[in-house]
């Protein structure tokens, strides 16, 4: 029986508690800063090379996502929402792929219900207990320290990607070859 990660082609994340550690730093001017882990960046920009899809869902609305998402080629940002199984249906309809073929990443409960219906639902280590319980992977590594990259890495993985194959992905300025490809190493669909 194949694994379930091996049918994901979209990557749905949450921003605050996955994306960052969930601080909101706000300055006496309403400035906010949020901070994002460099290798979580990497796996996402990895995962797009490889032909995968990747949408942010946020119950909160910032400039700095909107800017951080755009350095990494995310197209599907979706800021404010209230609904997130709407939001999540919207975007399916968007990219014309299933549930099944849907991860979300979430760590508290405005992320439950969209986890409860996709193909896999992943919890960072840090999330709520019952996130926890509803996902079928949970990383090693806290939000905003991480978990992003590693849950990506699991999928890869699962996915029957090579280290090479996973390595040029990341690698600056570097292409997957067709030589490479097909080597043995394109991703199975």
């Amino acid at each position: 029986m194949s694994h379930p990660a091996r049918a994901i082609r979209l990557l749905v994340l949450d921003v605050d508690g996955v994306l960052t550690d969930g601080s909101i730093w706000v300055g006496q001017d309403g400035y906010e800063l949020k901070r994002f882990h460099v290798r979580d960046g990497l796996g996402i920009k990895m995962w797009i090379k490889l032909g995968f899809h990747v949408a942010v869902i946020s119950g909160r609305s910032s400039a700095a996502v909107q800017h951080r998402m755009d350095e990494l080629g995310v197209a599907m940002v979706y800021q404010g929402v209230h609904d997130k199984v709407l939001c999540l249906s919207e975007i399916l309809d968007r990219t014309g792929l299933s549930l099944e073929q849907t991860a979300y990443i979430g760590d508290d409960w405005p992320d439950h219900a969209a986890m409860r219906r996709v193909g896999m639902a992943v919890a960072v280590a840090d999330a709520e207990e019952p996130v926890r319980k509803a996902a079928s992977f949970v990383t090693t590594r806290r939000g905003g320290e991480g978990a992003v990259r590693e849950a990506i890495d699991f999928l890869l993985k699962h996915k029957g990607t090579t280290e090479q194959v996973r390595h040029d992905a990341g690698a600056d300025g570097a292409d997957l070859s067709a030589s490479r490809a097909g080597d043995g190493d394109a991703l199975p669909m």
